[in-house]
């Protein structure tokens, strides 16, 4: 043990932190923290109570507000100096009943049924149904290629896979979603009758994948479900042999907007009160599985920050302030609601973190920021990188988080936790996104070094 400490001293001592050398104690509270979190943390037990006794918790349902107060609950036992709900208008989206996809009397299969979920707000198509010939586009512009002539009537099957050579498996996501988001609207100004998408994964399996949609205003509003990988691939093969009809059904519906909350605790600054370090993830999750990866696990993390400053008595020197958001996933509720009242209150977020990338092995961190404040913020963050290093962890430019993007204007630094993201996508909005699938061991890792991140900023500042 005292050569590995010997080693973290030598590795750090030749670099520059502020105008400072490092010292001995970040080394050891770093240590501290990990070790902490690594033998004496509740993170994992919170998120066994939040995904299995709760489960999917969709903005709008019971059990949303089951993991509001839930997770209010852990944090009054933490002793935090202040803990609060915070108003915040959700939209409600009810999936109703099984959907169905099924390919109609192929001359191969026959009537097929395909595995399937309805899209985040998408239309039903009523009780009974309906059934259209499917076209087969890769993209949005193939849509308004094919035009109206081609187009009206039918339903519009949207296949263009993630892409598998990009490493950052969230590159992949970005480069092949906007079909899920926007394809609905798109088809419908052409006159098609409802889509399908193929899911959002690399992997070929048979679990379809949901997720939000965005339907544009002035067109009409058609029904949108995801099919499986391979169903897609199925789907595919019998178009380039012959015209095949599908029957969709499925009765989701839009109801009126509901009142929710979001979850927040903080501990006071000593020195620097008026700025806020914050860290978060969002609490609601897809109904149809128990939102473990997609963003239990960020919320838990979050919490073990200041669970974890509080068992090794560190005092801050600034706001330490975790934020459970409510509604990021159908309509950014939570997110667009805590931005909108700190701006008002004119309070400062010298950094806001967000951890929505899995409970998967900590990577290191990305950062954004507006353009004039980005390079001077970005460089103090960087110079953290020689204490971070031996536990695997790199400091790189990209995004931060959907919840804390409406900060931006607020001039701090919003970073995001990186996990490996290999194996994300293969559980990103779907029925087998459970506890199960989140090893314990990696979900405390992720939460050192959030809380690693928050000691340093708070140390140092940016």
């Amino acid at each position: 043990m005292r050569l590995i400490f010997i080693f973290f001293l030598v590795t750090v001592s030749s670099f520059n932190l502020h105008a400072q050398e490092t010292t001995d104690n970040d080394v050891r509270m770093i240590r501290a923290i990990y070790d902490q979190s690594l033998t004496n943390s509740s993170c994992y037990t919170w998120l066994e109570y939040l995904t299995t006794s709760i489960g999917g918790r969709l903005a709008g349902s019971p059990a949303s507000m089951a993991a509001v107060f839930y997770t209010k609950q852990m944090l009054d036992t933490i002793g935090l100096d202040a803990t609060s709900l915070q108003d915040c208008e959700v939209p409600h989206w009810n999936r109703g009943i099984k959907e169905e996809a099924r390919i109609v009397l192929s001359s191969q299969y026959g009537s097929y049924p395909m595995n399937c979920l309805a899209l985040g707000n998408s239309e039903g198509t009523g009780e009974l149904g309906l059934t259209a010939e499917v076209v087969e586009v890769k993209s949005l512009d193939e849509v308004e290629k094919l035009g109206k002539s081609n187009i009206e009537g039918k339903i519009v099957f949207y296949n263009r896979p993630m892409d598998p050579t990009q490493i950052r498996t969230f590159n992949a996501y970005g480069g092949a979603v906007d079909q899920r988001v926007y394809g609905a609207s798109k088809a419908a100004e052409f006159g098609a009758v409802g889509v399908l998408v193929r899911s959002m994964t690399t992997r070929l399996d048979d679990y379809p994948h949901t997720g939000t949609l965005v339907y544009n205003d002035g067109i009409k509003k058609i029904p949108a479900i995801s099919i499986s990988t391979n169903d897609s691939e199925l789907l595919s093969r019998l178009l380039k042999r012959e015209k095949i009809k599908v029957f969709l059904r499925n009765t989701s519906e839009m109801l009126s907007p509901k009142m929710s909350y979001n979850v927040i605790g903080e501990i006071k600054g000593s020195e620097f009160p008026d700025e806020i370090i914050l860290v978060g993830g969002h609490l609601d999750a897809w109904d149809v599985g128990q939102g473990a990866h997609d963003d239990g696990a960020g919320c838990v993390q979050a919490m073990e920050v200041l669970n974890t400053l509080k068992k090794i008595n560190y005092k801050p020197k600034r706001t330490i302030r975790v934020v459970l958001f409510m509604n990021e996933e159908n309509g950014l509720g939570g997110g667009l609601a805590y931005a909108k009242e700190s701006n008002e209150k004119k309070e400062y977020h010298l950094a806001a973190i967000e951890s929505d990338s899995g409970g998967f092995s900590p990577r290191g961190f990305s950062c954004d920021a507006e353009v004039e404040v980005f390079n001077e913020k970005f460089k103090s963050f960087y110079d953290f990188s020689p204490l971070l290093e031996p536990y695997g962890l790199m400091i790189t430019k990209g995004g931060s988080g959907a919840d804390i993007n409406p900060l931006k204007s607020q001039k701090g630094l919003l970073i995001g936790l990186r996990p490996d993201s290999q194996r994300y996508f293969d559980y990103h909005h779907t029925e087998i996104d459970t506890f199960e699938t989140v090893n314990q061991r990696e979900l405390e890792l992720g939460a050192a070094a959030l809380t690693s991140i928050v000691y340093l900023i708070d140390q140092y500042g940016l």
